[in-house]
């Protein structure tokens, strides 16, 4: 029930911004969802790119891009037994710091929420590890520090694996508005009902059809054969 309001209001929120989903569905499939949002015509010039198990954001059309530092990145990394996904480049530095043996903690310890005033977007991130003797979950988020913006708060989680049918969500807005208000309290409990192709299709029609730009599903089998990444572009 929890897990069915949470979904319910993220159908009514018109403007999540950027979110991202990790678990299993009932198919015993493990799962990462992805999506962007835009309100501009630069965030709304995007679509989503898979190669292998890679997922970038690219240009619709090029010159109509004013700015790419924010909006142009690598969404989805992997490494043997380790899967990436978050909201920005710390995708890269989070792959690197964990190439040379650190941890994503380290790798985030470098980066700060998004330097957009007044907006101050949050960076979300998570992993899935199945390089030990049971399998890992972590999200991450870091926010603007609510009386020094210019500082950030770094929030960790680490949850108990979620039951077949769900997984845990973060989003970097709770709302529209100007600014936009950031995500507040802990990782919320969604589901992840039936097929891939199913879960795409169920979280693209949850999400504001007006703002939706792109969105993503990777499904990961920790037995070593290669991931899958479905997609599914507004542009």
């Amino acid at each position: 029930m929890n897990a069915q309001q949470n979904f319910e209001q993220l159908c009514a929120n018109p403007y999540p911004g950027r979110g991202l989903v990790i678990g299993r569905s009932d198919q015993q499939q493990w799962l990462m969802v992805y999506w962007i949002m835009g309100r501009s015509s630069n965030s709304r010039n995007r679509r989503f790119t898979a190669d292998s198990g890679s997922l970038r954001t690219e240009p619709v059309d090029l010159d109509k891009v004013s700015d790419p530092s924010l909006i142009i990145y690598e969404a989805m990394l992997e490494l043997p037994g380790k899967y990436l996904v978050s909201n920005g480049d710390q995708t890269r530095t989070m792959f690197e710091f964990l190439q040379n043996g650190k941890t994503i903690i380290e790798a985030l310890a470098t980066r700060e929420r998004e330097p957009d005033a007044p907006n101050f977007t949050p960076r979300i991130s998570g992993m899935l590890d199945f390089s030990g003797s049971a399998p890992l979950l972590t999200l991450s988020i870091l926010k603007a520090n609510p009386l020094d913006p210019a500082r950030s708060d770094r929030f960790y989680y680490s949850p108990a694996l979620p039951e077949p049918g769900y997984g845990y969500g973060l989003t970097t807005y709770c709302g529209d508005g100007d600014p936009l208000p950031s995500f507040s309290g802990d990782p919320t409990l969604l589901p992840l009902q039936g097929s891939t192709e199913q879960v795409l299709e169920s979280y693209w029609s949850a999400l504001n059809a007006d703002n939706r730009v792109s969105l993503a599903v990777k499904e990961i089998s920790p037995q070593d054969n290669p991931s899958r990444i479905l997609i599914k572009n507004q542009f």
